[in-house]
């Protein structure tokens, strides 16, 4: 594998998911061993970057001649001077169109994919909330807890009466909605991260029920296991949901309230 040399990859030093990603450039030889530095204290040694851009999107830096790439083209030149069978590919004006999307719906909501695991440093430049990117987040993560949810509450028959075809959808966004009016009422300005942050814990929690969903083809699961493995999905959810509102500051009520809809559901779905 080509190593790009001379070049440095500025990526975001609270981010979990950026730490690794740039890493592995690293050990896989993409990336020399000093080709990568968090831009909180990286950035300034770059003069003609663009540093709220190098924020949102991350910034490719050549050392030599001074030029800055910034998001989906910082991975592309890195990844095809590794493998230059992908050159063609990254030259197609409307794969890049596509991915820049894609990129850029990952980058804008990275905070409540996988938050930092402690409070950041109150460095100035902060990513900035690109509202269209946050509301098709949550429309995504949405969609598909619904989806998966749906699917296996048919397997839970014998302890929960099936519903229709849009109930988990229904519950699922009126959730969003319900969770949206109590921060509202004492931490506006945390809305769109802690809905974020929520449906990340959604959507993860839906992804671990999808395993037997799949399995159960191959495998025949008692029928006690589904329900016992459902309560002990929506345990680690809450254990998230409390670390998560811990880093927002949010205290207790989020949680609460979060469990209290869930369970006022649950006792009007049983009536």
């Amino acid at each position: 594998m080509k190593t790009l040399q001379k070049h440095m990859i500025l990526f975001d030093g609270e981010c979990p998911m950026c730490k690794a990603y740039t890493l592995a450039m690293v050990k896989t030889g993409m990336l020399d061993a000093n080709g990568r530095a968090d831009y909180q204290t990286g950035m300034d040694a770059c003069p003609v970057i663009d540093k709220q851009r190098a924020v949102n999107e991350i910034a490719l830096v050549d050392l030599e001649s001074g030029e800055v790439t910034y998001g989906i083209k910082s991975l592309f030149k890195v990844i095809g001077n590794a493998c230059p069978v992908f050159g063609p590919l990254f030259a197609f004006k409307p794969f890049i169109w596509l991915m820049s999307k894609v990129y850029a719906f990952i980058s804008y909501n990275r905070r409540v994919i996988i938050p930092a695991a402690e409070a950041g440093d109150g460095y100035v430049y902060q990513p900035t909330l690109k509202l269209h990117y946050r509301i098709a987040y949550l429309l995504f993560t949405w969609f598909f807890t619904g989806f998966i949810l749906t699917a296996y509450t048919r397997h839970l028959g014998a302890v929960i009466p099936i519903g229709g075809a849009f109930r988990e959808y229904f519950i699922c966004g009126g959730q969003i909605i319900f969770q949206a009016i109590i921060i509202s009422t004492f931490a506006r300005e945390k809305i769109w991260a802690y809905l974020g942050n929520m449906m990340t814990i959604s959507f993860a929690g839906s992804l671990l029920l999808l395993v037997p969903v799949i399995l159960c083809t191959w495998i025949k699961f008692p029928a006690i296991f589904y329900p016992e493995y459902f309560a002990a999905t929506a345990g680690l959810m809450f254990l998230e949901h409390i670390r998560r509102s811990k880093l927002l500051e949010l205290g207790w009520i989020m949680t609460i309230t979060w469990v209290v809809y869930r369970v006022v559901l649950l006792g009007l779905i049983l009536m």
